[in-house]
């Protein structure tokens, strides 16, 4: 496991179009899932330890911010072969044991993470109406355990301002994960 901190925030740069799979059924783009105030792509997985411990607070501040026009999905791009635990029925377990209140979709080519630069899980890319990133940063200071429950909520507060102002704050702290489980590029 090779823990990897998120680069700075390119304010300004395009949400990079996609259309994924969901583990509802469903197939999303970015459109569908942008709120009118904003959207936040989460880069998760199953079973990296900077995810387990803060999916819950993952989950309460995505339904918080919906009810302030951000919405959130979540992108798995993991190998499988590698992390069994990152399966897509392992993803579909885990949407509806979390009771994640966003999508949560399978870039099985991991096309989109390289189109985002997503580098580690968890990796937060927050975005206005306009889909400019305005916040890639941490969600707060949690590291593989959970910080205090009382801590600034870094991310929360920040896309809180993002819809408020359209614009996210200039100081970020980055984020901090498990890096993304890149395919083998096949040898010839």
């Amino acid at each position: 496991m090779v823990s990897l901190q998120t680069p700075i925030c390119d304010f300004g740069a395009d949400a990079p179009d996609f259309t994924l799979p969901g583990v509802d059924g469903r197939e999303w783009s970015l459109r569908q899932c942008a709120g009118e105030k904003g959207l936040l792509v989460m880069f998760i997985c199953n079973h990296c330890p900077y995810v387990k411990a803060v999916l819950d607070r993952i989950v309460r501040d995505a339904a918080e911010l919906a009810t302030l026009g951000v919405n959130s999905v979540a992108i798995l791009s993991n190998d499988p072969a590698e992390y069994p635990e990152d399966s897509f029925d392992n993803m579909r377990r885990v949407a509806e044991r979390e009771r994640f209140p966003f999508p949560y979709l399978y870039d099985e080519s991991q096309a989109v993470a390289k189109r985002y630069g997503a580098v580690c899980t968890p990796d937060f890319f927050g975005y206005n109406a306009e889909l400019e990133l305005q916040y890639r940063g941490r969600l707060d200071e949690s590291r593989k355990e959970a910080a205090p429950p009382d801590v600034h909520r870094d991310l929360f507060e920040a896309m809180k301002q993002v819809a408020e102002t359209g614009n996210g704050p200039r100081q970020q702290i980055p984020g901090m994960g498990c890096s993304i489980k890149w395919r083998e590029a096949p040898t010839h």
